[in-house]
């Protein structure tokens, strides 16, 4: 998803992208630099086998620009029909990038095939989509803005473009630039270290190229770090002022032990089925699909103790690629889309709204729709990435962004959340669904103007994951968060999606249990 010019990235994720960048330069001889091995050359690691060890720089994923992240403006009579059309949009690429998997052979001999049989039909279907939302506004009289049809064009990365999280890291004077590199007078650093071998295979005679991973799309060995090879990067909470609100409310809604599932977005793309194209896992409300409304939230229960609390937390589900396959192996959003290996449960989920430290919190209204994150960094770049990766016993020290951390035995992985705290005191949900929420200045704590804060929520997922190991440059029972084909399951595009949903007065509860500084659950 595109830019928020109202989101300020917590100082916590701004060192983890920081500190993730760093690492792939020197993160415990975790990269293999023979990127240009022989193309006949065995490696029993691989996955599947003797495989072969990528050749070239070959096209790894499909670069798109996020036409609903510019979508600021589109009136409510119209938002049903452009999200069905945003949903296409997503369903054009993931097509296009299933193509370019599956034609490894044609590419190998002919240069322009990618180009002439993938990007370029691409871009006609997307104009003709972008088009279809101009009408959808224009004929309810919002205003569209011409510009928005030179997105239509795609582009193609590479693997090492895509590298810790599909952009290149500020240093020397360098621009980011949406997920591709601008050189302005610096000296050009890649954020992976060295180039890479793409973590998959090109067997002798052309035949499919593999990007990494247990379906050949992710992730790769750069992807991977030491987390005992990490120095410290987690800095400290802003000063709480005289009027800061201290309290907590803890809601305990479970694990997901129910497999509750699905691969819907009903924030992003309501009414379009598969409209994530990867698994999430629902905890609290439990009947959330693409056609929920606001009165079916109401009448869909909840996993929470408290049932009250009927509102949706949900995230893209995180597999090992240990060979294995679940229930969803040959449906969309699951195999068909490149999400292979065993669904891990979290062995705990930890769902807690914390306050402000610069004042008071008012209540969240009923149905606020909050996304953190960005499913799309691969190619959005890391802009809105909000994804933090850790450890047991690192939490306090160590928090990634753009890596996935090999935890020592003993220690399990852990996945946290920090939401945006400030809200612009109208809306419940924005056409980008970002620009009604932010985050709070990160070194005050205080809400940009005309917004107010309110609770901020924080989620803990913790898991049982065997660490991965690396050797020769493949990683071997990698894990992966769930993703679109084309974002090649980089840890930066890990996200999380909440909808506020509460009866009996639960939301002032929590409000003023925060501000009267209680522990509440």
């Amino acid at each position: 998803m595109g830019r928020n010019t109202r989101k300020r990235r917590t100082p916590l994720a701004t060192k983890a992208i920081a500190a993730s960048a760093a690492l792939a330069l020197g993160g415990g001889g975790l990269i293999w630099a023979n990127f240009y091995a022989s193309a006949h050359e065995s490696n029993n690691q691989s996955w599947g086998g003797n495989q072969t060890k990528a050749a070239t720089a070959s096209v790894a994923t499909i670069s798109c620009p996020d036409v609903g992240q510019k979508l600021t403006n589109v009136p409510n009579q119209a938002r049903q029909g452009v999200a069905m059309e945003l949903g296409n949009l997503d369903r054009q690429i993931t097509e296009a990038y299933n193509r370019l998997a599956s034609t490894r052979q044609a590419q190998s001999n002919d240069p322009s095939f990618v180009q002439n049989s993938i990007v370029g039909p691409l871009k006609d279907k997307r104009a003709a989509t972008i088009d279809r939302i101009r009408i959808d506004i224009q004929r309810v009289g919002g205003s569209f803005n011409n510009s928005l049809k030179q997105l239509a064009a795609c582009t193609t990365q590479s693997a090492n473009q895509t590298t810790a999280g599909g952009q290149q890291q500020n240093t020397g004077g360098q621009q980011q630039n949406g997920g591709q590199q601008q050189n302005t007078g610096g000296q050009q650093q890649n954020t992976g270290g060295q180039q890479q071998n793409t973590g998959g295979q090109q067997q002798a005679g052309g035949q499919q190229q593999n990007i990494g991973g247990q379906a050949g799309n992710g992730p790769v060995a750069a992807d991977f770090v030491d987390i005992t090879k990490v120095a410290a990067n987690v800095q400290g909470k802003p000063v709480r002022g005289n009027n800061a609100s201290t309290g907590t409310f803890t809601t305990r809604c479970g694990v997901n032990a129910n497999k509750n599932h699905n691969t819907d977005n009903v924030i992003v793309a309501p009414g379009v089925t598969n409209g994530a194209h990867h698994l999430h896992d629902y905890v609290g409300n439990q009947k959330v699909n693409a056609f929920s409304s606001n009165q079916t939230f109401l009448q869909g229960g909840t996993s929470c103790q408290n049932q009250s609390d009927l509102s949706s937390y949900y995230w893209p589900v995180v597999r090992v690629q240990d060979g294995s396959q679940d229930f969803d192996q040959n449906a969309d959003g699951g195999g068909k889309e490149g999400n292979v290996g065993k669904i891990l449960t979290p062995v705990q989920a930890q769902i807690k709204y914390v306050g402000s430290p610069a004042s008071k919190v008012v209540a969240m209204p009923q149905f606020l729709r909050i996304i953190t994150g960005d499913a799309k960094t691969t190619t959005n770049g890391l802009a809105n990435a909000n994804a933090h990766w850790s450890c047991t016993g690192f939490e306090n020290k160590v928090q990634l962004t753009s890596q996935y951390p090999i935890c020592p035995q003993g220690s399990k992985v852990v996945r946290t959340f920090a939401f945006q705290s400030c809200w612009d005191g109208q809306n419940i949900d924005s056409a980008n669904h970002r620009t009604h929420v932010a985050f709070a200045d990160p070194a005050s704590g205080v809400c940009g103007n005309g917004f107010k804060a309110i609770p901020q929520l924080t989620m803990r997922l913790v898991y049982n994951i065997t660490p991965p190991t690396v050797q020769n440059g493949q990683v071997k029972n990698a894990y992966a968060v769930d993703g679109f084909p084309e974002q090649l399951h980089k840890p930066a595009t890990d996200h999380d999606d909440f909808i506020s949903v509460t009866t009996g007065g639960l939301a002032n509860k929590i409000a003023n249990c925060i501000n009267n500084g209680q522990r509440c659950a």
